[in-house]
């Protein structure tokens, strides 16, 4: 989920702590999000090893740029972003991350999806969900582009809100929304395919965004 105001203040005090050279300020920081950067790690290029060195490198880096932290965003945004960017990088070695366009669409209409918690991976029903299910929607995930895996995992799972997403992501706010949009929605598509369900025809995915 995402920082809290009591989380953010204490983030606040520790960062300044931690900037005049408290080492145990800087440990509290690492231990505080360390395991929730790991799981954004995990989740992008689904390599345990490959998600630890970039927790490990993501700190490394956080502790070498501190000083110049002036605190514009969230040191949690701010964080999130480096690790972020640093799972991007590996994909990009990879040779898997495709070059996308910037998604349009009526912001309104798509605002108002949003409302709607995704029916993929939201809700209640995930503490039941069986071993088969889990393993369908791990598989719906990492058939998914780069983009729209990393703003799912960053949104349903991680809770950041839009403003949050836009700047760990560098994208527009309209943009954070379009790309939500069709990720959730070709996320139910696959899982609709798992439950029998008839999935909308391609004509209603048109237009979508990468």
């Amino acid at each position: 989920m995402s920082e809290g105001p009591k989380e953010a203040g204490d983030d606040r005090a520790l960062v300044t702590a931690a900037q005049k050279g408290d080492k145990r300020a800087f440990r509290a920081l690492v231990e505080r999000y360390q395991r929730r950067v790991v799981q954004l790690a995990l989740g992008m290029t689904k390599d345990p090893d490959e998600a630890m060195d970039i927790a490990q490198e993501t700190f490394v880096r956080v502790h070498r740029y501190l000083p110049s932290f002036k605190g514009d965003s969230s040191f949690f945004t701010w964080t999130y972003r480096i690790a972020m960017n640093l799972c991007l990088d590996v994909q990009r070695r990879r040779g898997r991350l495709e070059r996308v366009d910037l998604e349009q669409g009526d912001e309104a209409e798509i605002e108002a999806a949003m409302d709607a918690p995704s029916a993929a991976l939201a809700g209640p029903q995930r503490q039941a969900l069986n071993a088969e299910l889990r393993g369908r929607i791990e598989e719906a995930l990492a058939s998914l582009s780069e983009n729209h895996r990393a703003i799912l995992l960053l949104r349903e799972v991680e809770g950041l809100s839009y403003e949050d997403l836009a700047k760990v992501l560098g994208i527009r706010k309209g943009t954070v929304m379009s790309r939500l949009f069709h990720a959730r929605l070709k996320m139910q598509n696959k899982l609709r395919e798992y439950l029998g369900e008839e999935a909308p025809s391609k004509d209603d995915d048109k237009g979508e965004g990468e």
